[in-house]
């Protein structure tokens, strides 16, 4: 094995001009959720260079290739990599700026792209060094309900053949490139969205008499549904509800005869998550009857909480240490933030865990999905390496 950790690190030092330069044309080319047909066309292309087999139009844009290596049937295991970008006009002056006006890739899914393209390149050349099979599933629409995770599972990817363990990558600008973090057990929150019409009866807004003001019975249903965190949930349980979008299409003198928000609400367990969206609806109808008006709820079931594969987590992370060295693998914390690769883990064991992107020095500081987000491109090289390495060993 150490011949083969030696040739998998000498690999990704090797493979990193390409990956950057795939990185670089993804990133001028970025492609929103279900929409990724040249980015697909470019990784087929590339699959396609090194040898690899995959089949196409799985989930409308999504790859799946394999790579067998010795003995392929003695273990399969599937490494994801997600495609799509953000509705965000980038402000970056790079050279591969993006060049499809108010479409950016914010969220380092073209690293992770390249990173998986470079991880591949590596696992053909020494694929007589390693036992199994390794699946490499190139996955659209992360960003976008129903997640192209849950297509990909429906359509079949996790069989023929049939995965045993997965693993999945992503950029974190608050680690320094060359880290990476995991974390064992809940990580990432459950993530479901929420749609409220609140109507009302419009008018003038001098004659509050004569109207059901929306604005009004808005207000107090913003209001009244913070008590389902503060008084309805278990405070051991992390739990977040926020409202980000309020339209109201009145003036200064027109109450509108409609008010819309929406908002998100997110959590670690499943039977208060669902328990939650009943009192969402229960106020928010209660409060807007109780004014006069009505309210028209809709809660959108997004993903699971991501949950980490105890045992392969901890498999995972003394791989990374062997790889990457102790003083750089580190701990993460729970975050709130939602992830679709939650849908992997609910079918087989799953890691999901953080490559380290940032770099103070270059002032690489930007948090994803921002207009400004980058990545010190050296941090392919840690991503590919340990990617290959996870699926020949792990």
């Amino acid at each position: 094995m150490t011949t083969l950790k030696n040739r998998i690190k000498e690999g990704s030092r090797k493979v990193f001009p390409e990956m950057r330069a795939w990185r670089r044309h993804l990133h001028m080319y970025p492609e929103l959720a279900f929409q990724e047909f040249e980015s697909a066309r470019f990784i087929a292309e590339r699959l396609t260079e090194m040898g690899i087999n995959y089949r196409e139009g799985i989930a409308k844009t999504g790859i799946v290739a394999i790579i067998e290596g010795k003995d392929p049937a003695t273990r399969v295991v599937a490494l994801r990599a997600d495609m799509d970008a953000l509705p965000i006009e980038e402000k970056n002056e790079v050279p591969y700026r993006s060049q499809n006006k108010g479409v950016m890739h914010a969220c380092g899914h073209d690293a992770h792209t390249a990173s998986l393209l470079g991880a591949a390149k590596i696992l053909k050349e020494c694929a007589e060094e390693w036992t199994g099979t390794v699946k490499l599933i190139f996955q659209p629409s992360e960003e976008k309900l129903p997640g192209g995770a849950s297509v990909m599972i429906r359509e079949g990817v996790l069989k023929n053949p049939e995965v045993a363990r997965i693993w999945g990558q992503h950029v974190h600008p608050p680690l320094v490139a060359g880290k990476v973090g995991m974390r064992a057990g809940p990580y990432m929150a459950s993530a479901d969205e929420i749609y409220l019409t609140i109507k009302g009866k419009g008018g003038h807004a001098a004659l509050p008499q004569n109207v059901i003001d929306p604005v009004l019975i808005s207000a107090h249903i913003l209001l009244a549904l913070q008590q389902i965190v503060s008084r309805k949930s278990n405070p051991l349980t992390p739990s977040v509800l926020s409202f980000g979008k309020l339209m109201a299409e009145g003036a200064t003198n027109v109450i509108p005869d409609r008010v819309f928000l929406e908002g998100t609400f997110r959590t670690f367990d499943e039977e208060w998550r669902f328990e939650a969206h009943q009192w969402i609806e229960k106020i928010a109808r209660d409060t807007a009857r109780a004014m006069g008006g009505d309210c028209e709820v809709d809660i959108r079931v997004g993903y699971p909480y991501v949950h980490n594969d105890e045992a392969l987590t901890k498999k995972s992370r003394q791989l990374a240490e062997e790889l990457l060295g102790a003083e750089n693998v580190v701990d993460l914390p729970q975050r709130m933030t939602g992830e679709d690769f939650a849908f992997y883990g609910r079918e087989i064991p799953a890691c999901f865990y953080r490559l380290g992107t940032g770099n103070p020095e270059k002032n690489i500081l930007s948090p994803i999905h921002s207009a400004t987000f980058d990545i010190d491109e050296e941090a392919l090289i840690t991503g590919a390496a340990l990617e290959a390495w996870l699926a020949a060993a792990g």
